[in-house]
């Protein structure tokens, strides 16, 4: 009966916490918040989806190559942008900037939402992959 109880809840509340976690990323250069708090909240999403459905349904949606591949991609992702706009920034060299936009929109403030998403992917499944190898002992 409890397990029962569980899934029809996770069933409702998983979602809503992800597109509240997808929110913080997304609004993080507006208000408070941003790619690190937004990751924490989606990473405990998927340790919440972990608990409530178990270990094996867990890794048919979020695979450890999976995993890797989304970090990897994120951190080389990451490292170029912020390494880009170092070089670019710091020499003043006269190359294509992403445009600031208006103040207050979505679209503003240059590099900022990229590099959040990054950071809320890698801290995400870092979390999760944490999880995994302290509860279980394996991925």
């Amino acid at each position: 009966m409890r397990n029962i109880i569980l899934k029809e809840v996770g069933k409702v509340v998983i979602p809503f916490i992800q597109v509240f976690a997808l929110y913080v990323i997304f609004h993080g250069h507006l208000s408070p918040g941003g790619g690190f708090a937004g990751g924490t909240i989606f990473g405990a999403s998927l340790i919440v989806y972990r608990i409530v459905y178990g270990k094996n349904k867990a890794q048919q949606k979020i695979s450890y190559g999976k995993l890797m591949k989304y970090m990897c991609i994120s951190l080389i992702f990451y490292g170029v942008l912020k390494g880009y706009s170092f070089i670019t920034g710091g020499s003043h060299i006269e190359v294509f900037q992403v445009p600031l936009g208006t103040p207050g929109h979505i679209l503003s403030a240059g590099y900022l939402l990229p590099l959040n998403i990054a950071v809320g992917i890698v801290v995400s499944m870092t979390m999760y992959l944490f999880f995994a190898l302290f509860y279980e002992g394996e991925v």
